[in-house]
């Protein structure tokens, strides 16, 4: 466990360390120092990695798991196995058969929920401190002896068929760009989405999800973490109910960084239930891992995200998109940088494409002023902050702990953002967010896009005002 002698020496160590004196003075970092100072890691026999973070202030706790299994485990004839498993450990378990689970921790006033990815699937649980014991036997046994039988297996396809009918099936564009999107990383495990398709989810099996969980469901592929009022026995319980479990006599599976060759792509993607067109541009990046993966996250930032960013600051007074969204695509072994524009009805998809293209070789060109890089890194620092206010967002952020972070949950992923320099950052915009890039205009209904066509060609008045009444 960590000591307060060994956070100072730290924390001073990152203040006046020579490879460090360019860095930025940024306010609330000595926060992620003291937190990480008090949090207990430890390795159970079995591989298990545990992370204790007591919090004497709170009067709930957080327990959070993430295994690495998610849709790029998952062999062919056999995606949405990963999302649909998850679905299977809320309904029943050896000692907790049915709906016990749900209805144990809604009667205590609990949150508990999950979620899968490409290359994890992540469990949390926020309940009563009193309750710690029940918890960690209850999530134990859903983990390590789930119950899955005809029945429940046939009602969560059910379900999971019809979240893919809500979220993407039923929703305008979204069907066609995924499946665009994943055809650009075919014959990589990305190649198919986290749903999965309709046909392997109805072919899944008792059998074959059990094979799934025997695979991929083990305890050297599992991060564990406590957050909050936690009891003095706590570590006692967790070896009780997590350290019998076997660790297998396979070697977890590996997966490399991507070979992916950029080339520029554009497509148009026709949707008769879109409302009006949009475009989306994508640049193929760095995994998560990756030394420039932190450049890119202020890249990206700097460009697209927040109002303080280089998109907004040129939309301030009539701009000429009416929507902007980025989401940054991480991934262990790859990364997608991307913005989502929906453009007026007087600006054309060309125009949109050369107003981001004039951003990336604005910084492409100049060198990013000091002054604001260090406000990129101060803003990163304070989404962290918020994000780490409670038990939950920590518990979960802990339980996602890269290998190269092991020992630095916390302040390694900060060190490396505050190490980024302006000639980095420039560099990072010339190597990924070039001319090889991917667009994807999506378009409505031919009438729609007629009559916005139309709008174009109006005084910027009369088509504001017809794009009201339209819209």
């Amino acid at each position: 466990m960590k000591t307060q002698v060994s956070f100072y020496i730290a924390f001073i160590a990152s203040i006046f360390s020579p490879a460090l004196k360019a860095q930025c003075h940024v306010v609330g970092a000595q926060t992620l120092y003291q937190l990480e100072s008090r949090i207990e890691t430890y390795t159970l026999a079995n591989g298990l990695r545990v992370r204790l973070l007591p919090l004497e202030d709170k009067q709930t706790l957080t327990i959070a798991s993430q295994f690495n299994v998610g849709a790029r485990n998952e062999a062919k004839g056999q995606s949405g196995y990963a999302h649909l498993f998850e679905h299977m450990l809320f309904k029943g378990s050896e000692n907790a058969p049915g709906d016990t689970y749900a209805q144990q921790f809604s009667a205590l006033g609990a949150r508990f929920n999950a979620s899968t990815h490409f290359d994890y699937t992540n469990y949390f649980v926020t309940l009563p401190s009193q309750a710690l014991e029940l918890a960690l036997y209850l999530e134990a046994d859903r983990f390590i002896r789930p119950s899955l039988n005809a029945t429940t297996v046939k009602n969560q396809q059910e379900t999971v068929l019809q979240e893919m009918a809500q979220t993407i099936d039923n929703q305008p564009y979204v069907r066609s760009a995924m499946e665009f999107l994943l055809d650009q990383v075919q014959g990589t495990p990305y190649g198919h989405g986290i749903i999965g398709s309709r046909e392997d989810i109805l072919q899944a099996t008792p059998e074959s999800l059990t094979a799934f969980h025997r695979a991929y469901y083990r305890p050297d592929a599992m991060q564990l973490s406590l957050v909050g009022k936690l009891s003095p026995q706590t570590r006692q319980w967790i070896e009780q109910n997590f350290a019998t479990w076997p660790k297998p006599t396979t070697t977890e599976p590996r997966f490399t960084e991507l070979n992916i060759e950029p080339k520029q792509v554009h497509a148009e993607l026709v949707d008769e239930r879109g409302p009006w067109s949009g475009l989306l541009l994508a640049w193929h990046t760095v995994g998560k891992d990756h030394p420039d993966a932190a450049a890119i996250r202020l890249l990206e930032a700097h460009l697209f995200q927040n109002t303080a960013s280089a998109l907004a600051k040129i939309s301030q007074h009539n701009p000429d998109q009416m929507l902007s969204y980025s989401l940054p695509f991480e991934l262990e072994n790859h990364g997608i940088a991307n913005i989502v524009l929906v453009p007026r009805a007087r600006t054309s998809l060309d125009t949109l494409v050369e107003k981001v293209q004039g951003l990336i070789a604005q910084t492409q060109q100049q060198a990013l002023d000091e002054t604001r890089l260090c406000t990129l890194k101060q803003v990163w620092l304070n989404n962290r902050l918020q994000q780490l206010s409670d038990t939950q967002a920590l518990a979960t952020q802990l339980s996602a702990t890269s290998v190269q972070d092991t020992d630095h949950p916390l302040t390694a992923p900060w060190q490396r953002i505050n190490a980024v320099t302006a000639e980095e950052f420039q560099r990072v915009a010339k190597q990924y967010f070039n001319q090889d890039y991917v667009r994807v205009d999506l378009l409505p209904p031919w009438y729609i896009r007629w009559g916005k066509t139309l709008l174009e060609w109006l005084p910027d008045g009369a088509s504001d005002s017809l794009e009201e009444a339209v819209l």
